[in-house]
This record gives structure tokens, sequence and C-alpha cells, in this order.
């Protein structure tokens, strides 16, 4: 029988004794990555800080083990529960060091005396997440991707079992949101500390997450492993999306296709079309593709924002049938652009379409960066 660390059953939450979400259920096993996703003012944060004690549960029960956390004392919960909120800190004329030191809090005495003990925990915490370097430096002074790690670290000194986040990765750019998220991951997987945290993000989630909880209207939508979750249209449908797509399986989204009929044919693949099926729908160029096999990469992007799409099976030649139509296509748009440069075995309908539109003389050359 599977025992876990952390249960919420049948938890309700909202304000001012109106509920907002009600029956969440969470079940998670120490060093799992929970993830919490959906439109803005779904309910996340308050979710988040339900489970923290910040308001107060209108209904069902959150436990870590056998310990209930809305009977614990606040001392007693911040000794295994820390949190990091997404408004930014602003602790005036505070070291670094002195910010991680406020994590010691819930085991000092009133006057907040660091023992040795104490002040151990905050270097091998400050180590952890490498900010060791900016003890001494004012905390005000440093980068937001600087404060939200010593925020990481403050956390950590706390030695919670349990880590609960809201949106630590809004301010950092692509560099310290992909730190972050790792730090994240190497305390679950070392330290075996559960984390609980909302992010926008989707790509990031997918990747960082062992368990994602949907959160939109009345209920949560669904819970589950990301495979679980990121099922075909299913985030369409999250977050009501009615202009453009997002592929579940890439994580990528993508802007509306350009309207009207193909103009130009792109023959692409193996990746090499991305970049040109995105510059043509910048410019409001409507475009076919093809021949692409239905697990190339370039194939999301295509189904996406081409306006006929030709996809052969995963690892089987195209047919002949499929090449004459796509001829047929091609003559019809009257212009071609090949991205690719090599051509093996099993693309040779893609070399016979170049070789096709050469003939006809309609072969465009590749669009360059910052040329028309």
């Amino acid at each position: 029988m599977q025992t876990y660390f952390f249960t919420a059953r049948q938890m309700t939450v909202g304000y001012d004794g109106v509920p907002l979400i009600r029956d969440i259920g969470i079940t998670l096993k120490k060093g799992e990555i929970l993830t919490l996703i959906g439109p803005n003012g779904a309910g996340k944060s308050t979710i988040l800080k339900s489970i923290t004690g910040q308001l107060s549960l209108l209904g069902g029960t959150v436990w870590v083990e056998d310990l209930r956390l809305d009977q614990c004392t606040e001392k007693e919960r911040a000794k295994r529960l820390s949190v990091v909120l997404t408004e930014r800190p602003r602790p005036e004329r505070m070291t670094a060091a002195e910010a991680v030191e406020m994590g010691r809090y819930p085991y000092t005495g009133r006057l907040g005396i660091l023992s040795e003990k104490d002040r151990k925990i905050v270097r091998e915490a400050m180590e952890f997440v490498h900010v060791t370097e900016l003890a001494d430096r004012e905390f005000l002074t440093l980068s937001d991707g600087q404060r939200q790690r010593v925020m990481l670290a403050r956390a950590l000194a706390q030695e919670p079992e349990i880590l609960v986040l809201d949106e630590p990765t809004s301010f950092l750019d692509i560099r310290y949101k992909l730190e972050f998220l790792s730090l994240l991951q190497a305390m679950a997987r070392e330290r075996q500390l559960t984390v609980i945290l909302s992010l926008h993000e989707l790509d990031l989630a997918e990747r960082v997450s062992d368990q994602i909880l949907c959160v939109k209207g009345a209920y949560t939508e669904r819970v589950g492993t990301p495979e679980e979750v990121f099922a075909p249209g299913a985030i369409r449908e999250l977050y009501g999306i009615t202009a453009g797509s997002f592929d579940e399986f890439s994580g990528s989204p993508e802007l509306p296709a350009a309207k009207g009929a193909p103009q130009v044919f792109v023959i692409a693949g193996n990746g090499t079309g991305g970049p040109v099926f995105r510059r043509l729908q910048r410019e409001g160029v409507p475009f076919s593709a093809g021949i692409l096999w239905e697990n190339d990469r370039d194939a999301a992007v295509a189904q996406a924002l081409a306006g006929k799409v030709f996809l052969a099976k995963a690892f089987c030649p195209a047919d002949q049938a499929m090449v004459e139509a796509a001829r047929l296509e091609l003559d019809r748009c009257g212009a071609a652009i090949c991205t690719l440069t090599e051509f093996g075995a099993w693309n040779g309908a893609c070399r016979e379409l170049m070789e096709y539109a050469k003939a006809k003389g309609i072969l465009k050359e590749l669009p360059q960066p910052g040329k028309g």
C-alpha cells in the first residue's frame, strides 16, 4: 500500500467564507515536485496560501504524514514547511547573509541569537544555492535572480520538509529560470524535499514536475503526471485558447496561421523549416509545407501555421500518391522554398519536389535574416 508524505483531502479554499475551489485532492511522496498551472485568477495562489496557513481552509484537511497542518502552531508549521512568495522582499539595510539567517527564526529564542549550529546551517544553505559570494552584499543591490536564490537559501536554512513557492520565476530571465528550477530539482532529489509551486511557463512545468495540478473554475480540472496532463488539446481547454495553438508534445505555443490561399510551398524537414514557417507567419504569407514525417520536429509547427501540410507516417517513405498531390499543391502556390541542404534515402520525395520546382523555375532562394 502506497504511503504518502503530503495529503490534501477534499480541501476547499476561498475568501471570507466564500468557496472558490472545492474538493481539492493532492497526494505526494517525499521528494516529489507538484506544479499548479492554470489561467490568471484561477486560484493557484489561493490554494498555496491555504496550504501554508495564510488563509484558513473552508473545508477538508491537509496532512504532513500524521500531522494536521491546520492544528499546528505557527512555529510548528514553520519547522515543517517553508514559503517563497511572488512579492519581492525589501529588507532594508540587510545583507544577503542576514536575509538567509532569517530562516532560522523557528529555532532561535526570543532574541533571535544564532548558535554555531544555526550559522553552520546558514552557510550550508548558501553554498547549496551558490550565493556564498553574495554574503556581504546588501540585499537590495542584488539582481532579481540573485535575490531569488538568496530567498531560496533562506527557505532551505529553515530546514523544512515541504517548500511552497508562488510563481518563483516571474521576475527571472531564462538563464535564472533554468538555474532556479535546476536547484529545486536538486533539492528534491538530494534532500528529499517535497516542493509545491505555481508556474506560468508550461514548458518548464512539464520538465520539472513529477505531478501537475490544473486549476480552473470551482473544481480542479485534473491532476497527474506531465504525460497524463499534457494530453492533446488539454492546454487549449484549460486556458480557453481561441487564437493560435499550443503543442503539448513540444511545449510550443504558436500564433494564428496567416489567412488566405497558400502562396508558397515550403519543402522542409528535420527541424529546418520552423524558423521559415514562423517568418512567413509574421509577414502574413500563407503557405503549404511538406513532405514531413509526422514525428519530425517541423511537423507540429507546420500543422499550426501552414494552410496545408503533407505528412507521411513515421519511418516510412512518402508514397507516390502523396508526392503527386504535393506537386499539384506546389503548382497552385506558384513558388517554393527548400530549407533542406542534404537529402538521404528516406527523404527522396523532398529532393524530387525540390528538383521539380527548380525545373519549373519557381524555386526561390531561402530568405535570409533581415532581408525581404
